[in-house]
């Protein structure tokens, strides 16, 4: 049997009563009638929900990258105690969004997914496979051919086609995985700038994600980082000009930020890459805006300097106001992208952090806007090994100890990983952090470099016109066409035709000049859908 220590220590050792919030002191914990009242409260809240069956004028997506529902929790908690309070009753902005459902996260090849493969999904309505962006699952990894006539088209896209102006807003570069499934199509989520591609693709006519990202699509705000797969080789970084590594790497010598300036002749763009110049832009006057902070990816906002680099809620901010000037709408996709990234290098703490930020980002989303024509969905595109036990004491530090103990007589921390860098065994044992802050480098059971994504579903959370077609358990292909019927873009357009009963699929048999029968453009959906059980069944 094994053997546990419980380590004594005070209920709440970093909370004094005098600052417990005022609508939950500890006394009333104790009286039945506190918690008959609360229940009480959240039943009439929802009894009195009325269903809003607006059409979407605007659609904002806000994608917590790696933001699994232990990240949702422990977030919860921290944003509380960085509050002063015990966290676990804090409420975030996303705990009151009244529709809540979940996603199952395979790709068509794996049971747990990354990130390009989980984007095509919820952005593009389709499953595919791992590491590709913007095509079905008839594509394969790395081999461009198999890109060919296999591209599928993003709610982004659809939005724009539709006559509204588009955003993404990222706290990575803005050629990766989450903003790339909105306008590009690559055969590889790793091919930023040609640099990064093998020479078969280019001779084979793939193009690399920045090339795609001026050309696809005409999106009006871009945000994030990149700036270093947009410039030719050796050109320096205007941030960091003696950094070889933040030099331009595009082969081709094209300068993408210059080109895209020139395909705005004619109209108010502004390319920034700083703050001081990022805040001098007046949203009342920009049609376009594409501001690249660093490079690569964004800095943490735990080490983000404030004068220097702007943060998630400054950029949700600019963006929308920007964007909202259209009378026929918008659609903004923000990422917290270094969620994921800091739980990859098994720094909880970071990834908490990262996760407080975009809560606030979603916060300004919904002080900005109106909830009866604007659909705002908040999701996770999948999980990561990140575990919360251990019996901790109400109000501990959720980047503590657990008070219970190891059969090796040792602590452990509250917060662990399946698998991680924070894997260590000193002399045979694990290491006796008894004295250690433990805000760094999470423990983990099995020793890997980076974390690996957890396959389970994902929360996915909505307020705004159609909020309720968000509920139950659904395939995460569902929740694109979720949004573009709730908006009417895309190719189901009956909400705003006041139809509800599914369309007909009509096919027609047409014979070609060689006398063989060919199938009308009108299947050409259901052909693509063919082609893809095909693709399946062969991998069977």
């Amino acid at each position: 049997m094994a053997l546990f220590l419980l380590k004594k220590q005070k209920l709440y050792p970093r909370w004094p009563t005098s600052k417990w919030p005022p609508w939950s002191p500890p006394i009333l914990r104790k009286n039945s009638e506190f918690w008959r009242s609360q229940a009480r409260k959240t039943l009439q809240a929802a009894l009195d929900r009325k269903l809003n069956t607006n059409v979407a004028k605007n659609i904002l997506f806000f994608l917590g990258d790696g933001m699994g529902l232990t990240t949702l929790t422990a977030a919860r908690i921290l944003k509380g105690q960085l509050e002063n309070q015990p966290g676990e009753e804090t409420v975030m902005t996303m705990d009151t969004f009244p529709n809540v459902g979940l996603a199952k996260t395979y790709s068509v090849d794996f049971q747990v997914a990354d990130s390009a493969a989980t984007a095509t999904a919820y952005l593009c309505g389709v499953k595919t496979n791992l590491n590709i962006v913007g095509v079905n699952a008839a594509g394969r990894n790395g081999v461009c051919r198999t890109q060919k006539g296999n591209e599928v088209t993003s709610i982004l896209k659809w939005a724009k086609d539709a006559g509204k102006s588009v955003g993404i807003v990222t706290t990575t570069r803005v050629q990766h995985a989450t903003p790339a499934g909105s306008y590009a199509h690559s055969a590889s989520r790793t091919w930023y700038s040609d640099a990064d591609m093998p020479d078969s693709a280019k001779t084979d006519g793939c193009t690399d994600i920045s090339f795609q990202l001026i050309n696809n699509t005409d999106i009006d705000v871009i945000i994030g980082g990149g700036r270093k797969y947009m410039t030719p080789t050796g050109t320096k970084d205007p941030e960091y000009p003696t950094d070889y590594f933040s030099n331009g790497e595009r082969k081709d010598g094209r300068d993408l930020i210059k080109e895209w300036q020139n395909l705005k002749t004619g109209k108010v763009a502004h390319y920034v890459w700083n703050k001081a110049d990022f805040d001098a832009v007046d949203p009342e006057t920009t049609d376009y805006l594409m501001a690249l902070f660093e490079p690569g990816d964004l800095r943490y906002e735990e080490e983000r300097d404030p004068s220097t680099d702007p943060s998630i809620i400054e950029t949700t901010e600019k963006a929308i106001r920007i964007l909202q000037k259209n009378p026929k709408g918008f659609f903004l996709l923000v990422e917290g992208g270094r969620i994921d990234q800091a739980h990859h290098a098994g720094r909880a703490s970071m990834a908490l952090h990262e996760a407080v930020a975009f809560d606030r980002a979603i916060a300004k989303g919904l002080e900005l806007t109106e909830e009866h024509e604007t659909l705002t969905v908040v999701m996770a595109d999948h999980s990561q090994p990140l575990t919360f036990n251990g019996f901790p004491f109400r109000g501990n530090s959720i980047l503590g100890k657990s008070p219970l103990w190891a059969s090796d007589m040792l602590p452990y921390t509250t917060l662990m990983y399946g698998n991680g860098p924070g894997h260590k065994i000193v002399n045979g044992a694990r290491p006796d952090i008894r004295n250690v802050d433990t805000n760094y480098i999470q423990q983990a059971a099995v020793p890997v470099d980076t974390t690996t994504h957890s396959g389970e579903d994902v929360a996915v959370l909505a307020r705004g016109p159609m909020a309720h077609l968000f509920q139950g358990v659904n395939e995460q292909n569902y929740i694109a066409h979720a949004m573009g019927y709730a908006a009417c873009v895309g190719a189901d357009l009956r909400h705003c035709e006041g139809q509800t009963t599914p369309p007909l699929v009509h096919i027609t048999l047409e014979y070609n000049k060689n006398g063989a029968r060919a199938v009308s453009a009108s299947a050409a959906l259901l052909g693509n859908f063919l082609s893809v059980l095909l693709a399946i069944t062969v991998l069977m």
